[in-house]
């Protein structure tokens, strides 16, 4: 468990045009990153964007605030916390007296088309954030910005935020990757009918972000150059990274081994535990906050209506097995916690396997036996297939009868939100890392998408939203336990580890810096 050679030139394509460098880049100030897919789109705020436009907004746009970054217990780079923030295009920020609203002073930043970044960027910004839909929405509402009255250009460099209610998610909401601010001018211009200018915003860039997009070719690379004239922090090292789209996994592990290219994200775990092992490459694993490898009972519906049987599930599940066998132990153990929570999350359920307690509970509840079906992601079968095989055969003997279904990768969401299943292995991870957070999607009445159980209770509703809005720092901690305690003994959910989120470098590569939206930040890395 936890405790190049080849550098290749770039042909700049319109409409990504970077103005060359006096001088070419050196070996030593360009980055070669292999990832098996590349984005999709250039916003990504839009609808369908892939996982990788996380890394186009992260590096080519800028927010107001940003996360602190803190060192990583080994010293292989970097992490973040939640309530500790520092500057991006913010000089300085203020609460005002009554914590009702939250006043910005901008720098002088310019935007990569030369623009002076203003208040009234800003506004347009998270105005198009709360109103486009989809995502970005959802995500700006979890940190109570909701609409764009609460939006405020006092002056050119003057910008304010109210809220509609004291919050503690809002100031790190408008720290997440999300809130990026853009050239309002440059986008309506080229927006055509479209206020939010979706289409052109697709396919362009339009911040004031460390990086240019010199080069996008979807489905092959993309060619990111430095912005000479950032502001919102230390000039970036690297002057150009090499994003190149490989599907194979075997040649991107390849790749890394043979010193070929820089930097590797999305490797199997078993690539990642080996190279581990070998130690000729460095390989960063953080564990991801506010993130769970789970099985999924439903609560609503099907056998597991009965409390009993998901308790006897839980008695019974091949924790460490699951672990070893299907996430090579690049994970973090959520099982054989103690009987009192504390108010971290993810923290390990008072479980652990014990098919004695898991037998007489099915005997009880169920003498004749369970027949019953569970579900599984085939694009995340090198770890969830193993799981499903590991569940199926270590609930055979309690009684309990599993008939396995794999759902393709692009249904596999539809399949969940039809809430019918009554097993399913599933991950979640949210970007804001509060126990609260985590609860109010998954577990609260309001029976969103992610609540995948259908879980309902009265109880626990109360508790979160008084968890959730309470000042009280004592109702905050009382209200979390109780919570995590009603969770566990309620079992809707059996939680498996908490996922790491791994990365292979050469060891020439210094900076490495984890964020929740989980893509590389170039702003950081270094190259000896």
């Amino acid at each position: 468990m936890i405790s190049r050679r080849t550098v290749v030139g770039a042909v700049v394509s319109a409409p990504f045009v970077a103005k060359a460098a006096a001088q070419a880049p050196s070996r030593s100030e360009t980055l070669l990153l292999v990832q098996e897919y590349g984005p999709n789109s250039m916003d990504m705020q839009g609808i369908g964007s892939s996982q990788p436009v996380n890394g186009v907004a992260l590096n080519c746009y800028d927010r107001l605030i940003r996360f602190k970054p803190v060192p990583l217990p080994d010293g292989g780079g970097g992490t973040f916390n939640m309530t500790d923030f520092e500057p991006e295009l913010a000089e300085s920020w203020q609460e005002a007296s009554d914590g009702m609203s939250v006043t910005f002073k901008l720098k002088d930043a310019t935007f990569h088309s030369g623009r002076p970044v203003t208040a009234k960027d800003v506004k347009w910004s998270l105005d198009r954030a709360v109103a486009i839909g989809g995502f970005a929405k959802t995500q700006m509402a979890a940190g109570s910005l909701e609409s764009p009255e609460q939006f405020v250009a006092v002056d050119d460099k003057t910008f304010r935020v109210d809220f509609v209610r004291r919050d503690k998610l809002t100031l790190p909401n408008l720290a997440v990757t999300i809130p990026f601010v853009i050239d309002s001018e440059l986008a309506i211009k080229n927006g055509g009918d479209d206020p939010w200018a979706k289409e052109w915003l697709k396919n362009n860039v339009a911040g004031s972000g460390a990086f240019k997009v010199g080069s996008w070719k979807p489905g092959t690379e993309t060619i990111y150059v430095r912005n000479e004239a950032w502001k919102g922090g230390k000039l970036p090292a690297l002057r150009r990274i090499i994003a190149r789209d490989i599907p194979s996994p075997s040649t991107r592990r390849a790749l890394i081994e043979r010193g070929d290219a820089d930097i590797s994200y999305g490797l199997p775990l078993k690539d990642f535990k080996d190279l581990a092992d070998a130690g000729k490459v460095k390989v960063v694993g953080v564990p991801v906050p506010n993130a769970l490898w789970y099985l999924a009972l439903n609560a609503a519906t099907g056998p597991f209506v009965d409390r009993r049987l998901r308790q006897a599930v839980a008695w019974a599940m091949p924790y460490d097995k699951i672990l070893q066998a299907s996430m090579f132990g690049r994970g973090v153990a959520m099982w054989g916690g103690p009987e009192k929570p504390s108010t971290l999350w993810p923290q390990p359920y008072p479980y652990n396997t014990n098919v004695e307690k898991a037998k007489a509970l099915v005997s009880e509840a169920a003498p004749g036996g369970v027949k019953t079906s569970l579900i599984f992601d085939t694009g995340s079968a090198t770890i969830a297939e193993p799981m499903a095989v590991l569940i199926k055969e270590a609930l055979a003997p309690i009684g309990i009868d599993v008939e396995l279904s794999k759902i393709p990768g692009a249904n596999f969401r539809g399949e969940l939100n039809k809430k019918i299943h009554p097993m399913a292995i599933n991950r979640f991870g949210g970007w804001l890392d509060f126990p609260d957070y985590y609860f109010f999607w998954n577990f609260h009445g309001n029976n969103s998408i992610f609540n995948i159980s259908s879980y309902q209770s009265a109880e626990m509703d109360k508790l979160i939203d008084a968890a959730r809005f309470t000042q009280d720092a004592g109702a905050y901690k009382s209200n979390i336990e109780a919570f995590v305690a009603l969770a566990a003994k309620d079992a809707p959910v059996i939680p498996i580890a908490q996922p790491l989120h791994d990365v292979a470098m050469q060891k020439s590569i210094g900076g490495y810096q984890f964020w929740p939206c989980r893509e590389p930040d170039f702003r950081y890395l270094t190259k000896a």
